[in-house]
């Protein structure tokens, strides 16, 4: 998050979070005699759905039926609606724009001090001047609506989805879900909000210009023009999660050839300006260096300490999340369909429990298959179904009453990995998963939950 917006950095909110689990958890007990199958040793490199050459005595007998999770016996939910963020004021070029129920708590802020200082300067205005702070406040915002747009537009023009636009308290923020491919591309996606924030700055300017000083129109110009030109200042500070941070990532990422050096230097840039703006932005202040009165009262003092505290505490939080989102993506390719997918066994629909279990014993598998009669894959034996059928029953229970149909969702090709294979399983979330060869072969079944333990065991690892 930046003072002005967006940073191309998904934004690590209750919405949003910065390090989630790749899909829904699901509890996960230890493999035990219930599910009707032995325990084999597993091998993460070895492939489940059918032997790879020359390892075919290795992997005939190395997976074996695990607890997954209890899932429901109804179909796979709905994927779940984005969370707005706010009030939905429009969707251009196809992006959502929300207001955030903060931001009515910084426009209050901005109409009470701008207010005061049109009192100061046009006092003949009265009540009025509320007014015309409000409006200030609002032309303001949609300043920073510009700067964020210009984020947006250069994300669409690489190709980079953007989940929303989201104005909040601080300014905005555009949430770009992929990062750029390039350093190149990188430094252009974060340099054009400055830029548009500098050609608005010089806007206002020109048309203050012909306006006559100390009447509305002039205060007001000049105010979109000052506010502007610190707003491309201040992003242009070589620090994350600012825009100028992302440009310093891009910088050190060409010359280095590696982004994750390039989000550490710019993080702990970051931080050293977070601290730089808790310690000299009161001083500063208080020496009149900014433009006020040198005779500040405790109050001031006190306020000026308190945004000074928040500024800082945002950068810093912002740079910290920054290096938790490049370790995580840093991770994604680690996470393959390939090596996650358990061996599966394929069972006609009338085929007892008993029986379907007996097979995959046989054959090493962790997964059944519901197919029909020419072989064409139709639901998934349900893996915590079977937990919950005595074993004295299993050879009267049909392994499809135990099974969830297929949807197109549930279908995952075997090439899939790192951040194309999470996107895939949030999109259509359920516990188990049908893998395919390009070719439309099975090649197994990839269970929630373990793709749940691979991430969570590749963020373990040190970058």
């Amino acid at each position: 998050m930046d003072v002005s917006g967006g940073n191309g950095q998904p934004r690590p909110d209750e919405n949003h979070p910065a390090e989630h689990p790749p899909v829904p958890p699901a509890p996960n007990p230890e493999p035990g005699p219930e599910s009707g199958l032995e325990s084999r040793p597993e091998h993460d490199d070895a492939g489940p759905g059918r032997p790879e050459p020359g390892d075919t005595d290795r992997t005939e007998h190395d997976r074996s039926l695990a607890h997954a999770g209890i899932a429901r016996t109804d179909p796979p939910p709905e994927r779940p609606r984005e969370p707005g963020g706010g009030i939905l004021m429009g969707r251009p070029f196809g992006v959502p724009v929300y207001v955030a129920p903060s931001w009515f708590l910084v426009a209050a802020l901005i109409t009470w001090v701008f207010g005061g200082q049109l009192d100061r300067v046009l006092p003949e205005l009265g009540a009025l001047r509320y007014l015309v702070s409000l409006f200030f406040a609002v032309a303001f915002y949609a300043s920073v609506l510009v700067h964020e747009l210009a984020h947006t537009l250069a994300a669409l023009r690489f190709e980079l989805p953007v989940r929303r636009i989201q104005l909040q308290f601080f300014g905005g923020v555009s949430e770009i879900e992929k990062e750029a491919e390039t350093p190149g591309r990188e430094f252009v996606l974060a340099f054009v909000g400055p830029l548009l924030s500098l050609v608005l700055a010089g806007l206002f300017y020109l048309a203050l210009k012909p306006v006559q000083p100390g009447t509305v129109p002039g205060v007001l110009l000049a105010g979109l023009m000052i506010s502007n030109l610190i707003v491309a200042i201040f992003n242009l500070l070589p620090g994350l999660p600012l825009d100028g941070g992302r440009m310093l990532r891009a910088v050190v990422w060409k010359i280095t050839g590696r982004p994750m050096t390039g989000t550490v230097a710019a993080a702990w840039v970051g931080r050293a300006l977070a601290v730089s703006v808790l310690i000299g932005l009161p001083l500063l202040n208080q020496s009149g260096t900014l433009g006020g009165d040198q005779d500040v009262s405790g109050m001031d003092t006190v306020t000026d300490a308190l945004l000074a505290a928040i500024l800082a505490a945002i950068i810093w939080t912002g740079a910290g999340n920054s290096l938790r989102m490049a370790r995580l993506r840093e991770h994604l390719p680690d996470l393959r369909a390939r090596t996650l997918t358990r061996r599966a066994v394929p069972v006609q629909s009338g085929t007892p429990l008993s029986e379907g279990l007996r097979r995959a014993n046989a054959a090493g598998a962790r997964a059944l298959v519901v197919v029909d009669a020419d072989g064409t894959p139709l639901s998934l034996v349900r893996e915590a179904a079977i937990v919950g059928v005595p074993e004295h029953r299993r050879p009267w229970v049909a392994v499809s009453e135990l099974a969830q149909d297929l949807t197109d969702g549930m279908r995952v090709s075997a090439e899939l990995s790192g951040e194309e294979l999470l996107d895939t399983l949030r999109a259509t979330p359920a516990t188990e998963y049908l893998v395919i060869e390009h070719t439309g072969e099975i090649y197994g079944v990839l269970s929630a939950a373990d793709v749940e333990r691979a991430f969570v065991k590749a963020m373990a690892r040190p970058s």
